[in-house]
């Protein structure tokens, strides 16, 4: 199973992918996690991300790229993985496909957790609240809201002409989420005869 995890801040894919993960018996890759893997190894690729990560930039698709490729690579990911957070944008969209062809592989499901953005404000601000994240503001979380769906909606546009997009509501108890996620992958198996 390989799959791509989209969603907005908030709206549970960290809690989701973990669940399809153990599930599937596939890691799941998140490219924040990666990064601050390989700064804390202090890897070239690391030091190159720590720069922009200092500055609160967003970490170029070059370096994004070259550190997912040697992810990939990986013999944990033979039998599948769930992307969290790559691609972000058009560009890795299309090095993300130039590393699939290069294992003869193929994205099996592009799944999108959707959530009204006001309950994920709520959720995220109670959140925030909880965990005593004080630059959690409601502005903050709004912005952080505004950029991913500038820009995701090209990349589930794109993924949507390949007939890979499979949404789900992720306003649910997280055990209902789960159920609606594998009533999906299970469509994505039997309508494609296997997976991966």
């Amino acid at each position: 199973m390989r799959l791509i995890l989209m969603g907005p801040p908030g709206s549970g894919k960290g809690t989701q992918a973990t669940r399809i993960a153990e599930a599937y018996g596939v890691p799941t890759i998140s490219t924040g996690d990666i990064f601050r893997a390989k700064v804390a190894a202090g890897t070239p690729l690391g030091l190159s991300a720590k720069a922009y990560m200092d500055a609160g930039e967003y970490v170029p698709d070059h370096i994004t790229d070259a550190m997912v490729r040697d992810r990939l690579s990986r013999p944990d990911c033979e039998r599948g993985f769930i992307l969290d957070g790559y691609p972000r944008t058009l560009a890795q969209v299309g090095e993300l496909d130039s590393m699939l062809a290069d294992q003869a592989a193929r994205i099996d499901a592009v799944v999108v957790l959707n959530a009204d953005a006001e309950q994920l404000i709520e959720r995220m601000l109670n959140r925030a609240l909880a965990e005593g994240r004080a630059d959690d503001t409601e502005d903050v979380i709004r912005r952080r809201l505004a950029i991913y769906a500038e820009q995701t909606a090209p990349l589930i546009a794109l993924y949507a002409t390949r007939g890979l997009v499979e949404e789900i509501d992720g306003t649910g108890k997280v055990d209902h989420v789960t159920g609606l996620l594998d009533s999906a992958l299970m469509r994505r198996v039997s309508v494609r005869g296997e997976v991966g």
